[in-house]
């Protein structure tokens, strides 16, 4: 960990160090699409052992297309996801769940693939924020619906792994609602002088924990109404 090396580096650092990242990776020819919310369930928080969520960036070089199998990483771990894009620029501070709602163009399914540079992924919460929040990957699905269509605090979603259920969540798992997710996501940018811009992708963090994806093995997310994702190693 970075703070083994620096115990005095705070979360604000980490910020600063995915934003220089961010820059690197402009430099390089990858486009901001949007940004993921991390450890969004008191229950991922607990094992963790982290107290907040986190936000990271995401780029095109991200995106896992359908089909396309993962590449090779480090230890890569999938969890579902319930996935906003953005039809209005969505600014804090003050921004509450009903307000990030009505920013929102539509709704779709995914699993994001993260891969931590900690070893056993063991961090804090300004080491996650210096790794970019352990983002490697994200695939969406194919089903689309405006927000006004669901129900996303019981929009459910079943994790398969090889053929075999392994868990279960509900969209309320993250902040009780993902809606209040979002909101978190633009009032912790409005600090930072930013906001969540129209057409961007917010993955609004992992409804189960996070299922290790071996080589050869077939993870797939089943979503009440937004379909399924599936992701092969």
């Amino acid at each position: 960990m970075l703070t083994e090396d620096w115990p005095d580096l705070d979360v604000a650092t980490g910020y600063a160090i995915q934003d220089e990242a961010l820059r690197l990776r402009r430099e390089r020819g990858e486009t901001l699409v949007g940004l993921k919310l991390g450890l969004t369930s008191r229950a991922k928080q607990q094992r963790m052992g982290i107290d907040a969520p986190l936000l990271a960036w995401l780029t095109d070089a991200m995106i896992l297309p359908a089909g396309v199998p993962v590449p090779e990483l480090i230890h890569p771990r999938a969890e579902p996801e319930l996935v906003f894009v953005m039809g209005k620029r969505l600014a804090g501070p003050g921004a509450t769940a009903a307000t990030a709602l009505a920013a929102v163009s539509h709704v779709c399914a995914g699993i994001e693939i993260i891969d931590s540079r900690y070893c056993d992924y063991k961090f804090t919460l300004p080491d996650v924020v210096a790794d970019n929040g352990s983002s490697a990957f994200f695939s969406l699905g194919p089903v689309s619906k405006p927000p006004s269509e669901l129900d996303l605090s019981l929009e459910a979603a079943l994790v398969e792994v090889d053929g075999k259920i392994v868990d279960t969540a509900t969209g309320a798992a993250v902040q009780g609602h993902p809606a209040e997710a979002l909101a978190l996501a633009a009032n912790a940018l409005a600090a930072r002088g930013l906001a969540i811009e129209p057409g961007w992708v917010v993955l609004t963090g992992g409804m189960t924990d996070a299922v290790e994806m071996k080589s050869g093995s077939r993870v797939a997310a089943h979503f009440s109404n937004l379909g399924s994702v599936t992701l092969t190693a």
